[in-house]
């Protein structure tokens, strides 16, 4: 039997169950999955890739709203509040999606109390991430922001604290994360950059002086 990865917490039946009543669709980078205001019809797991949820302001502007890598459910907030989906999602990279009817997981989950137990989980997760987002937009500066994200996402290689880099991770696509605009956020890049706390490399941005942007961030 094919299996969704990281799904192994479930019971065997509501695994069953998810894949009987799935899809796999494959999107190319730059598609859409499916656009800020349509109609839920499907839920979807990523299996592989990524790919951003973005809403667009009145000026114009995107706003980044989640950045999602495997193993995230996503689209699931429109179908258990019974609205359109509230943001546009897009294909990061060449990504696998296991897309479920909406109508089939709200039978799913009254079926399986434990896949209805991960859902809950997984909501809850989302509603923390947005009480970050909104005190990271409303109290931080786009440095504190920078390096609290950077910080955050750094890993450890050969002795070295480094944020690897995706082939989209842009300056623009970093502005639309941290809810700013390209030349805002270049400023803050060189700044850092001057003051020796980080260095930005084509395949990644080393933390220099940890302690140093651990201040910038005020945390």
């Amino acid at each position: 039997m094919m299996q969704i990865k990281n799904f192994d917490t479930l019971s065997v039946e509501a695994q069953e169950a998810i894949m009987m009543a799935s899809s796999l669709r494959h999107f190319d980078a730059g598609q859409v999955i499916y656009v800020e205001g349509e109609p839920a019809t499907f839920v979807y797991i990523l299996e592989r890739g990524w790919v951003k949820a973005t809403r667009m302001t009145h000026e114009g502007r995107e706003q980044g709203l989640l950045f999602l890598r495997p193993v995230e459910i996503f689209g699931d907030i429109a179908i258990f509040t019974e609205t359109t989906y509230p943001g546009t999602t897009t294909a990061l990279e060449s990504v696998d999606v296991w897309a479920i009817p909406s109508l089939k997981l709200l039978e799913l989950v009254q079926q399986y109390p434990d896949l209805a137990l991960m859902i809950i989980r997984k909501l809850s997760q989302r509603i923390l991430y947005y009480i970050g987002l909104v005190e990271d937009l409303s109290l931080r500066s786009v440095e504190a922001r920078l390096a609290h994200t950077l910080l955050y996402h750094a890993e450890l290689k050969n002795g070295q604290l480094v944020v690897p880099r995706r082939f989209w991770t842009t300056f623009d696509e970093m502005a639309v994360r941290l809810g700013t605009v390209r030349d805002v956020l270049s400023r803050v890049i060189k700044s850092l950059e001057a003051d020796g706390i980080i260095k930005v490399e084509k395949k990644a941005i080393l933390l220099l002086d940890p302690k140093g942007l651990s201040e910038r961030a005020h945390l």
